[in-house]
């Protein structure tokens, strides 16, 4: 069982970071947090916390100096812009959830701001069918990569078959090439 990603909850009184960002510009244009946009973000949000953990734990920075890019984030993207940050994070690689913990859920697969099917009721034939709690992130991909793992390996091994019989392939080519240009050049 994989432990719960480190920091996700809101960042901490002491470090001066205001709990919601102003709908309007404030009053003092000195103002670090403030925003200049109509939609307020409210950063005592999970979804907020994750945009501004991830974005720090990336540019090893502090979270302070991430506020303003969490907040657009969420603002332009809302919460499904994790999955978004996250794969340009990773350098525009998909993420396959399947074998990386989502940022949002830690590969749980449910929405965790909601109450889970347990506190629910929810029955169980509900989790295959398209359920209300699934994570807005990775859409319910479990983080489970010992279920791949042979499946894997198998295209990996096959992939590597592959790669060795084009080299083959090219290096006969090669040896024809460079014979019969031998060949020309000693008649001539």
């Amino acid at each position: 069982m994989n432990p719960p990603p480190p920091h996700r909850t809101p960042p901490p009184p002491g470090q001066g970071i205001p709990r919601t960002a102003p709908a309007r510009p404030p009053a003092d244009p000195t103002d670090p947090w403030a925003s200049n946009y109509a939609a307020p973000v409210d950063r005592s949000t999970l979804a907020w916390c994750t945009a501004v953990q991830m974005l720090a734990d990336h540019h090893h920075t502090g979270i302070d100096r991430q506020v303003l890019a969490a907040d657009a984030l969420l603002r332009e993207l809302g919460v499904r812009g994790l999955a978004q940050l996250h794969t340009d994070l990773h350098h525009g690689a998909p993420i396959d959830y399947r074998f990386t913990p989502c940022p949002y859920c830690s590969g749980i697969g449910e929405d965790p701001t909601q109450p889970t099917c347990g506190e629910f009721g929810c029955a169980p034939w509900l989790e295959f069918a398209g359920h209300d709690h699934v994570c807005p992130v990775c859409q319910g991909d479990g983080y489970q990569p010992q279920w791949f793992t042979e499946e894997h390996m198998t295209e990996l091994e096959k992939l590597l078959a592959d790669a060795v019989e084009e080299r083959e392939e090219r290096a006969s080519l090669r040896y024809r090439i460079r014979t019969r240009l031998h060949r020309r050049a000693v008649r001539t």
